[in-house]
Parts: structure tokens; C-alpha cells; sequence
């Protein structure tokens, strides 16, 4: 006999939203200059949570220039002083780590444990890392005495508002920058509450700023003309955008962009790791995430075995209140957003695919999406070639490694794939062949802020993550300029 779950919500009391934020630009809060604003809602139940400043062209130009002003003293610190910073924002992390959490599932939709267990855990653990690259730079790998770009423009996703952050933030002034971020318009209030702790911290006036807004804001940050590096996440579509417009410049990008990544699984793969391995791919974070093993490549033999399975394992998800400790599926985070969910599936029907979800009472209010499995789709189905961003899994099947590459590859994407086999020797010879950023064995979505992250092709250019998420942020000196001086300042 199953035991039934008793609801076990988070306190809202944890977190105190105040009704109106301005943006955060040389240490202050100010209103937007045109005094535009826009409401950030909860897609649990599309309450509004919050007024927030929407950022014009002035406001960006103020910002850029509070961080041009800020650079000179922040690159001239010593490494082991910037650490002391980014040090002190990886332990007020980790202090108000509950009200974060609590605060990104409200305003993002996605699971509590999920915030408090991943999100929460990584943004700290991303601080704490590149706070001890910070003194450790000239034995990086990318010469004696690498400099600093300059300022850096930065436009992160809503899917995961504070990690996407610490991803371009620590790295940024671990190396020396300062930072003008854009948080996602439907996820703002994150970003802002760090702007909080970086005053905080102490960190000097003008080093982070942060502006909220649309996409008409992010598109002036990027082509603001005293911006030296660019770092975005986000679709493709927007992506190219971004290219066209720093081309020909001598700003420095990268782009983490979209995925329709494979998640293979041979004969000889444990059948019920494997199992759940496939569960954390697609519906982790209701698929909200680039790197999603939205395709699921099974082998011949054992797709049936494997379905049922997973169905079954499927049929266990809790779909329902996202700051219920016991939900697995959250609120998808916007109308839009669930609107494009629901036309692509809705492809795969038309397309003759076969649709399964799981019985589940869905919230009346807010955004939501029953988590989806398609069988019968093959190479052709828009739900196996195109980005859906949301908890649908499309199932392939093939017979031999050979085809399982060739249809892994059949993608313009390249972000990450997924190998589930008891061989080593398959996993390898897998893993060099498939045209993919990051290969996971027998695991899936598992982040570090060691290990470097990227694509390929559609999927983006540029790494995040580990040592060569510094490269992003540096420029190798010359030997002139890494010569030794005297001690009036002369070249020696």
C-alpha cells in the first residue's frame, strides 16, 4: 500500500519582498530615468510579486559608465583583495540561502528542493571557486600577467536566475572587470537581492549593477560602445542577434544558447538508473533547461522494458506547488513560454507521434504542463528536432552505436549528451564521437564549478565553468607587457 504525501511547504515568511525595485547602478538604488516599470509575476498563481524598474538606453549608458569609472580601481587590487570579496559574497550566499530559495522558486516556479538543494549550493560553490583563481591568475595558462577586458555586459535566462549569475558574475570579478547585468525580464528579483548582498559585502560602488528590464534593454547593453565583453545565455534566435550586432567590433562574446541533447541508453545499461537518469534529464526543472536530454535514444531491444519503466517512474511525479518540499514538477514560468510548450506538442500529435502523460490534477491558476512522453517520432518530428523547452521527451530508438551517433549528431544543436552503458571502453568511443560540449556516463545534468561548460554549433561558443571560464574574462599579455618593471615604474 503507497503511503500518501501530506503537503510540507516553505514558509513565504522567510523572504520579504518589498512592492517596488529600482535599478541597482553605482552602489544605489535609483528609478528607471523615463520611470518606466513592468510587474514580475509568480507563475504558480500569476500573483504579482513585485514593481520593477524597466531600463532604458540613459539607464544603460549610466551604468556602463559608473562601471568604466569602477574598473580602474577594482583591476588595480591585488588578486588576493578581490578574493576577500568574492569570499565574503560566497558565505552571504550560503547565510541566506533559505530566503533565496525560497524567493527563486516564487518568482521562477521551479521546485523548492530544487533551489534550496541545487540552485542555492552551486551559486556559492561558483564564488567560492573563482575567489581562489582570484591571486592565481599569472598561473592559469594564459600567460605571466593576463589583464582584465574592461566591462563586461551580461544577459542571463530565467530558467536558472542566480546560478546563470554566479556563472558570469564570479568569474567576471575574479579576473579583474566590472559587470553590467540584465536579469531575465519574468525572473528580475534574484538578481536584485544580490545587488543587496554585494553592498552587503562591501563590494565597492559601481563594480556590479544591475538593470532590469526587456529585451529592448539587453539589446542596448549589448551594443553599447564602451562594453569590451559580452557573455549571454539564452536562445538561439537571440543568440545570432547578439552576433550580428558585436561583429565587426572589438568586443569579445560568448554565447550558451540552445540544445535537443541525446540521452542514450544500450542494452546493458541498469535499467532503473538508467530510468532515473532519463527522469532528471527531461523533467528537472520542468525541462527549463538548454542542456535537457529531451531525446531520449533507447536501444531496440530493450525499448519496451525501458518504457514501461519509465512510465511507471513517471506515473510517481508530483506536479503542484512549487514551495512544497514534496513537488518534482513545478509552475512552467510564463504564459509565453507555456504557449510554446503547448503548440509543439500539440506538432507531435498532429505529426502522428503517440502522446503519454501521466494522471494529474493540475493547479486551476498559474502555468502549468503535465509531464509528456512521445513514442513513434522519428528524425523528421518537429518535437525531435526543435528546442521545446519544457517537460516533453521525445523516444527514438536504434540498434547499433553507429546509429545511435548518427542520430545523437542529426541536430544543428551541440550542448550535451548522455551515454548509459556498463562499458567504459563504449562510453569513450561514444563520447568521441558525439558533436557535443559536455558527455555525461551514466549520469546526467551533474554541474561542478570546476568543469567547464559549452557548446557547439547552434549551441553557442565560449566556455563557462573551470579555469577556461576565466579565458572568457582575460586577455593574455604581451611580452612587453608582461615584462618586469623597476621600481619607478620603468620597463626593465
Amino acid at each position: 500500500m503507497a503511503f500518501d504525501y501530506a503537503p510540507a511547504p516553505e514558509s513565504r515568511a522567510v523572504v520579504d519582498i518589498a512592492p517596488s525595485y529600482g535599478l541597482f547602478i553605482d552602489g544605489e538604488f535609483r528609478e528607471a530615468a523615463d520611470g518606466a516599470v513592468f510587474k514580475t509575476l509568480s507563475p504558480a498563481s500569476e500573483e504579482v510579486l513585485s514593481e520593477v524598474a524597466q531600463a532604458s538606453a540613459e539607464d544603460v549608458d549610466q551604468a556602463v559608465r559608473a562601471a568604466r569609472k569602477a574598473f580602474a580601481s577594482w583591476s588595480a587590487l591585488p588578486g588576493s583583495e578581490r578574493a576577500k570579496y568574492l569570499f565574503r559574497i560566497a558565505r552571504i550566499v550560503q547565510e541566506r540561502s533559505r530566503e533565496l530559495a525560497v524567493l527563486e522558486s516564487l518568482d521562477n516556479g521551479k521546485p523548492i528542493r530544487e533551489s534550496r538543494d541545487a540552485d542555492l549550493p552551486q551559486v556559492a560553490a561558483h564564488f567560492f571557486y573563482y575567489a581562489g583563481w582570484a591571486d592565481k591568475l599569472d598561473h592559469a595558462g594564459f600567460g605571466p600577467a593576463p589583464r582584465p577586458l574592461g566591462v563586461a555586459g551580461q544577459v542571463i535566462p530565467w530558467n536558472f536566475p542566480l546560478l546563470m549569475l554566479a556563472w558570469k558574475v564570479a568569474p567576471a570579478l575574479a579576473t579583474g572587470n566590472t559587470v553590467v547585468l540584465k536579469p531575465a525580464e519574468t525572473t528580475p528579483l534574484s538578481a536584485l537581492f544580490f545587488a543587496d548582498i554585494c553592498r552587503q559585502a562591501g563590494l565597492p560602488r559601481g563594480v556590479v549593477n544591475i538593470l532590469t528590464g526587456d529585451g529592448s534593454t539587453g539589446a542596448a547593453l549589448v551594443a553599447h560602445p564602451d562594453v569590451d565583453k559580452v557573455a549571454f545565455t539564452g536562445s538561439t534566435e537571440v543568440g545570432k542577434a547578439i552576433a550580428r550586432t558585436v561583429a565587426g567590433t572589438d568586443k569579445r562574446l560568448t554565447l550558451e544558447l540552445g540544445g535537443k541533447a541525446a540521452n542514450i541508453v544500450f542494452d546493458d545499461a541498469p535499467l532503473d538508473q538508467a530510468v532515473e537518469g532519463v527522469v532528471n534529464g527531461i523533467f528537472f526543472n520542468q525541462g527549463h533547461v538548454c542542456c535537457a536530454g529531451s531525446r531520449l535514444l533507447v536501444q531496440e531491444s530493450i525499448a519496451d522494458e525501458l518504457l514501461a519503466a519509465l512510465k511507471r517512474r513517471m506515473a510517481t511525479l508530483r506536479v503542484g506547488d512549487p514551495l512544497d518540499k514534496n513537488t518534482d514538477i513545478g509552475a512552467v514560468n510564463s504564459a509565453e513560454q507555456l504557449a510554446r510548450i503547448t503548440a509543439l506538442a500539440d506538432a507531435g500529435d498532429a505529426e502522428g507521434a503517440e502522446r503519454w502523460s501521466p494522471a494529474c490534477e493540475l493547479p486551476t491558476a498559474g502555468y502549468w504542463f503535465a509531464p509528456t512522453l512521445f513514442t513513434g517520432v522519428t528524425q523528421a518530428h518537429r518535437i525531435a528536432r526543435e528546442e521545446i523547452f519544457g517537460p516533453v521527451l521525445s523516444v527514438l530508438t536504434f540498434r547499433t552505436p553507429g546509429e545511435a551517433v548518427e542520430k545523437a549528431n542529426n541536430t544543428p544543436y551541440g550542448l550535451s549528451a548522455g551515454i548509459w552503458t556498463e562499458k567504459g571502453s563504449r562510453s569513450l568511443w561514444m563520447a568521441s564521437k558525439l558533436r557535443a560540449g559536455v558527455v555525461w556516463s551514466n549520469t546526467f545534468n551533474k554541474f561542478d564549478p570546476t568543469s567547464p561548460f559549452g557548446g557547439y554549433q547552434e549551441s553557442g561558443y565560449g566556455r563557462e565553468g573551470g579555469r577556461h571560464g576565466l579565458a572568457a574574462y582575460l586577455n593574455p599579455a604581451s611580452p612587453q607587457q608582461a615584462a618586469p618593471t623597476s621600481p619607478k615604474g620603468e620597463r626593465a
